[in-house]
């Protein structure tokens, strides 16, 4: 038996970054309870992608399959989970913060007696999970009492994928026992999502703009020094939310997780739906006119200020330097 179950999704014959980084919180997860931590992929086909999972610290990997599982349902999936953590009795259940684990996963712990404590983005001693209240506003923190299995699921970008130990794993397959009468849903065409022409996760420098540049026609001075600095523009959700810059150029748990190696922020509060996103940057600078911003929290350097007198000042600068 395995103490700690991760739940990974697949698209396309690949596991989605954020399921790597649910395999990172239950590895963080195992150091904290010295329980062995495995992983589930279901599905009908997931040999492959199992032999993948396979090369990571991990107990054992778990091909569930079953030929009602190759189209995502809800109650397939609820169905196939259910009889696999009965049979493995774990204590703890960790899935990454998805629409298809909001859509099954509350019913498949309530199956189970528990509750979902879903969007964690920390675990500490004790165990001890962190998620968001009060829009962002403040931190709730969350215990699993009683028996049965703690249900979680992490959000995007508040584990890094990076940090996830390698090892050899055993693969083994489950069956589950379903038939066609159990599936009450007829899946529809599947969703195609914009083409995305920004990769934002493989850019070295990023100058980011948030609130703080009051309005649109303020974009093009925040433009102008990330061309200076050969960046790539980012922005924060209300920015996006506006209009003022593509959806695609939005960064934090509800856009792009970035990693360069220059983070500029320019007017971000520094809000954690932001910071889970630009969390993996090597170095982070910001300019805020406000001192007590969250932002100086995670900054390497910190400039307060007016962004109006700062960036044409820095534009000069690298104007200057340039030649």
């Amino acid at each position: 038996m395995s103490d700690i179950w991760v739940v990974l999704e697949e698209r396309d014959g690949r596991i989605s970054r954020i399921s790597w980084e649910a395999v990172a919180a239950g590895q963080e997860l195992s150091v904290l309870t010295g329980m062995v931590v495995s992983a589930a992929v279901v599905g009908t086909q997931a040999e492959s992608i199992a032999g993948e999972v396979a090369g990571k610290k991990l107990g054992k990997v778990a091909r569930v399959e079953h030929p009602l599982l190759a189209t995502y349902t809800a109650d397939g999936f609820t169905l196939a989970l259910q009889q696999l953590f009965e049979a493995e009795k774990p204590d703890y259940v960790v899935f990454p913060h998805t629409y298809k684990v909001r859509d099954y996963a509350p019913a498949l712990a309530a199956r189970l007696g528990q509750a979902l404590i879903g969007d964690v983005t920390a675990v500490d001693a004790g165990p001890v999970f962190t998620r968001q209240i009060m829009q962002g506003r403040l931190n709730g923190s969350y215990r699993h009492t009683g028996g049965g299995p703690c249900f979680v699921s992490v959000q995007a970008g508040a584990f890094r994928a990076d940090t996830i130990e390698t090892g050899a794993a055993e693969v083994v397959v489950f069956s589950p026992t379903i038939n066609a009468a159990q599936i009450r849903t007829r899946p529809g065409e599947r969703f195609r999502a914009s083409t995305q022409t920004v990769d934002l996760g493989s850019a070295q420098r990023i100058v980011s703009v948030g609130r703080g540049i009051k309005d649109a026609d303020s974009i093009p001075l925040v433009q102008e020094l990330a061309a200076a600095l050969g960046a790539e523009l980012g922005a924060s959700r209300p920015i996006c939310d506006n209009g003022w810059l593509p959806l695609e150029r939005q960064i934090g748990s509800s856009g792009q997780t970035v990693s360069p190696k220059l983070y500029l922020a320019v007017g971000i509060s520094g809000a954690i739906q932001h910071l889970v996103g630009m969390k993996g940057s090597q170095c982070v600078a910001a300019i805020n006119k406000d001192p007590g911003a969250p932002i100086f929290e995670v900054a390497d350097y910190g400039i307060v200020g007016d962004l109006f007198e700062v960036l044409p000042a820095l534009i000069e600068a690298l104007k200057a330097a340039k030649g």
